[in-house]
Parts: structure tokens; sequence; C-alpha cells
């Protein structure tokens, strides 16, 4: 590992020259105590075969480093995979799939497919927030008037055909945010009480779908933008805001745009590199992090497009 903090391109490809590399350095994140039955769980009795396959005299089933992971079944060598992870992690507004197809030469369409793979492995639905948690909710969807005119719903303003996504931060800790199918106090309170730890601090606006959540599981503050209040005596929600704007930027100036239908992926893309992809943070660390969440998170091209 180098001493400064960030991984430069050519030193990637210095580390990870070939498929051979790749593979000895996936195996040693996803089986850092040995290789390790995908199937049974076993790690005793397995036999090595040729060209990174094992077999495992347990349960009778052969298998590779990408057995049940995000790379299962998928033809594009193990080190274009690496530099896709690098790519995702290290961009702080993302990677579209025509600019990644140039980088490690396959198709838009291949990399539209491995984008949406890598996506997959960036949910988070075990973390639990602590302390002071920001609460915030933001639409995501196109402007009325950038729609044809048959697409148009001429049903007002604001949220009118977007779809909400519901954000928590904790105050100097992770982020959590989910789309929501409407913003309503049952669907507001469920999400929070899910995901955030009894006894903490709450800080939202002035929506009354928070109306209820302080008393017997938390304390609430509110702040109130109508009137013009974004801060009051430590009371703000300018954290999880901020989280909106990276968002918002990523998706209009790199993707352009997110189907409602896929947005959930996008939002845990850009939550994952805000708690795991922190520019502090070493590469390389940010790099394993990525790689232990791509087990058992296979995404097949039949279920992302059904």
């Amino acid at each position: 590992m180098c001493d400064k903090i960030t991984v430069s391109t050519f030193q990637l490809f210095e580390m990870f020259p070939d498929q051979e590399s790749a593979r000895k350095y996936l195996e040693s994140r996803l089986w850092p105590n040995g290789v390790k039955c995908p199937f049974c769980g076993k790690q005793e009795n397995i036999t090595t075969r040729k060209n990174g396959f094992y077999r495992c005299n347990e349960c009778g089933k052969d298998f590779t480093v990408r057995t049940n992971t995000i790379f299962e079944r998928s033809h594009i060598p193990l080190h274009k995979w690496v530099y896709a992870m690098y790519l995702l992690v290290t961009s702080r507004k993302g990677v579209s799939s025509l600019q990644l197809s140039k980088e490690i030469g396959i198709t838009q369409k291949s990399a539209w497919f491995v984008l949406h793979r890598l996506r997959e492995a960036c949910g988070d639905k075990l973390t639990v927030l602590s302390g002071v948690v920001e609460v915030d909710e933001t639409y995501i969807g196109g402007k009325e008037i950038n729609k044809h005119e048959g697409r148009k719903l001429n049903a007002g303003r604001g949220a009118v055909g977007k779809t909400a996504v519901l954000g928590m931060r904790q105050r100097g800790g992770r982020t959590v945010a989910m789309p929501v199918s409407d913003v309503n106090t049952g669907t507001l309170h469920a999400a929070v009480h899910a995901r955030v730890d009894i006894g903490s601090m709450l800080h939202t606006d002035e929506a009354a779908a928070y109306n209820g959540l302080d008393g017997l599981f938390y304390k609430l503050e509110k702040i109130n933008h109508g009137l013009g209040e974004y801060s009051r005596n430590g009371v703000t929600t300018n954290g999880i805001e901020s989280v909106w704007a990276v968002l918002k930027r990523g998706l209009h100036g790199v993707y352009h745009h997110a189907s409602k239908k896929h947005l959930a992926r996008y939002v845990d893309e850009f939550t994952f590199r805000l708690n795991d992809g922190n520019v502090k943070i070493h590469t390389l660390d940010r790099l394993n992090s990525f790689v232990a969440a791509t087990a058992r998170k296979r995404l097949t091209y039949e279920r992302l497009t059904r």
C-alpha cells in the first residue's frame, strides 16, 4: 500500500494488471480466512483446480470467487471489474455507462449492466443511526416544463410526477436514504423507526408528517424553513440537505435521468460513496469496503430489466 491516501489510476493498473492479480485480490478480501465454499460455507476439504476454480468435497459443487457475488456469470475480466469499482468510489458524482464503456473497452450496454450490478452492492439495509439524526425528504424526477406535451401531468407544481426520497444523516456519522411511496405520517414514521435507534434526537423541518415522533421513542426539534430559519442553537437539517445537493448534481450532470424503477440503486450508490467513499479514507480502504459488499448480492439481467 502506498503512503499517500490516494491511489492513482496508474498505480491501480500496476497493482492489478491482469485477471490473475485481480482474482487473488478478490479472494483475499472475500475469503480472508482461506477459501470458503459459497454454497455450504465449509472451508475444509476443498480441492484447488485450475484457473481459480475450486471444488467443495463436502457438497460436491464447483465454484470461483465470482460465485454468489455481483460478478457471477460475467465474462468481463476481473481486473476490469476492479477498475470499475475504483471509478465508482473515487468519482464524486458517479460515472456514466458511456464513460465506463470507453475506460474498460466494453459496450455501453454491458457497462450499463456492470454499473447496476455495482449499485446493487451499494445497498445497505442494516445501518442503524443514533445520536443527533437529521431527517428530510426530497423529490427526484423530470421537470414538467422539460417534458413532451403528451407526457405532462398538468397537475400543479412541486412534487407532481416525481418520486419522494427520504434521507437520514447521523451528525458526524453515516447517511441512510431510500425512495418512499409517499411522505405521509405513517410512511415516514415507519422508516425512521426502522433506521434510527430509540432515544436519538431528531432534527427535521416543519413538515406536519414528522409530528408525533417525539415522546416515548425520540426527542424532536424542528427548524422552520418557511420562516427563513435554517439553524438555531445547533438544530439544523443542513447536513442531509447537502446530501440532496450532491445526489441531484450527480443525477442531472452525469446520469441525466434515473427512472423510478432504478432510482433506489442510484440513491444507494450516492449514499455508499458518502459513507464508505469519503476522500479522507484511503482509496484501497474504500475499494476494500466495496469488495466486501459484493458478496451475496447477485443481480441478473432478467431481474434488472423486467
